[in-house]
């Protein structure tokens, strides 16, 4: 297979995990890294053995050995760069969400569209067991018209910085824009939207909140101005609807999984108790009058999906679809559009919180802004 080269902007939190997983792929050679702090780039690129470092994006930019790069900065800093990028005649691969706004997010689509660039974003749900299984069942028509579904979300504390995972510019609208909605939401709406067949949304309604105490210090360092529970509604265009509850923190043991409601049968995903245990995948339908809850074996399925399905392995993960799709063996999953509806909904949320009311998704369209920051 063709090998592909490629140069990744930030080498934080976030670069140095998917530094990790492009090592474990095939055929792909990290060329060159940039970022802003050149001794812990330099300290990096000699641990994964990258011969460029940059300061500048601009100079990696620049490389003509460089087919596609990997933006993995905070959310403001997602459409600026990416943007730069597919107009120097990069593919680009952007960390999730698409961008701090829908504004910046369509910016983002509408360029790699002018440049006939590949644009994906990382919405690494979409590759889960979990997730190959109920889009089987909704593909062969088990579940008949889908009609509702859920997207949950469950931390009992595990806001950033403040309790003690992560950076403090998780937790700050100047550079995330928002809290947990925007940070782990995303793979949620994500997935629900996937399996749902991506659904054009009309009407959106939410409530965020920022409630439990925090370590005072912390509070203070970090700027903490963004909610650690959001929950919404969202009403579709074909007559779906969507309900939303996520939480970085929340006195609660855990949420129920997210979940598909069908005329012929339903899904709920697995989810992860605070305690450790895990839900299973289930499959409730009615046969022969009979009401049956049923369970699937993800491990057995995998495999069988593996041995029988050719570049299966492009479905494994994000970065091995994406570099699968470089080398042309499958066609790109529509992951920029979903993280743009995504996004979309998200603002509205945002929007009918400070507003107090339903809004429309053609209001966000129109009055979204960029909260864009440039290098």
């Amino acid at each position: 297979m063709r090998e592909i080269r490629i140069g990744i902007i930030g080498v934080g939190q976030i670069g140095k995990r998917h530094l990790a997983l492009y090592e474990a792929i095939e055929d792909v050679e990290v060329v060159a890294i940039c970022d802003q702090n050149e001794q812990e780039a330099r300290r990096v690129a000699a641990k994964y053995k990258i011969k460029h470092v940059y300061t500048d994006f601009r100079d990696l930019l620049a490389r003509d050995d460089i087919e596609a790069v990997d933006v993995c900065l905070h959310n403001n800093f997602h459409a600026p760069i990416s943007i730069a990028a597919l107009k120097a005649g990069k593919h680009v691969y952007c960390e999730k969400p698409i961008a701090g706004t829908y504004f910046d997010g369509n910016a983002m689509v509408e360029t790699a569209k002018e440049t006939g660039k590949m644009l994906h974003i990382q919405l690494g749900t979409l590759y889960q067991k979990e997730t190959k299984a109920a889009k089987a069942l909704i593909d062969d028509g088990k579940l008949g018209k889908l009609y509702h579904a859920r997207s949950n979300g469950f931390r009992r504390r595990g806001r950033p910085f403040v309790d003690g995972y992560g950076t403090k510019f998780f937790t700050n609208k100047a550079t995330a824009t928002g809290g947990a909605l925007i940070d782990m939401g995303v793979y949620h709406i994500a997935q629900m939207l996937y399996l749902l067949d991506s659904p054009i949304p009309t009407r959106i309604s939410g409530k965020v909140y920022q409630e439990m105490e925090m370590d005072p210090v912390r509070r203070a360092e970090s700027q903490f101005d963004v909610e650690e529970l959001a929950l919404g509604f969202v009403k579709f265009a074909d007559g779906l609807t969507l309900d939303i509850r996520e939480a970085w923190s929340a006195h609660m043991g855990d949420f129920e999984a997210s979940s598909v409601l069908g005329s012929l049968g339903g899904i709920r995903l697995p989810s992860m108790r605070a305690g450790g245990e895990a839900t299973p995948f289930s499959f409730f339908s009615t046969v022969s009058d009979l009401d049956l809850n049923s369970t699937v074996d993800l491990n057995a399925m995998d495999i069988r999906r593996h041995r029988l399905r050719e570049n299966e392995d492009a479905y494994d993960s994000s970065q091995q679809h994406w570099i699968a799709a470089l080398q042309g063996r499958v066609k790109l999953l529509p992951t920029a559009n979903i993280a743009l509806q995504t996004m979309l909904i998200s603002e509205a949320i945002y929007l009918s919180d400070r507003r107090g009311e339903e809004v429309s998704a053609a209001e966000v369209m129109e009055k979204s802004m960029s909260t864009a920051i440039s290098l």
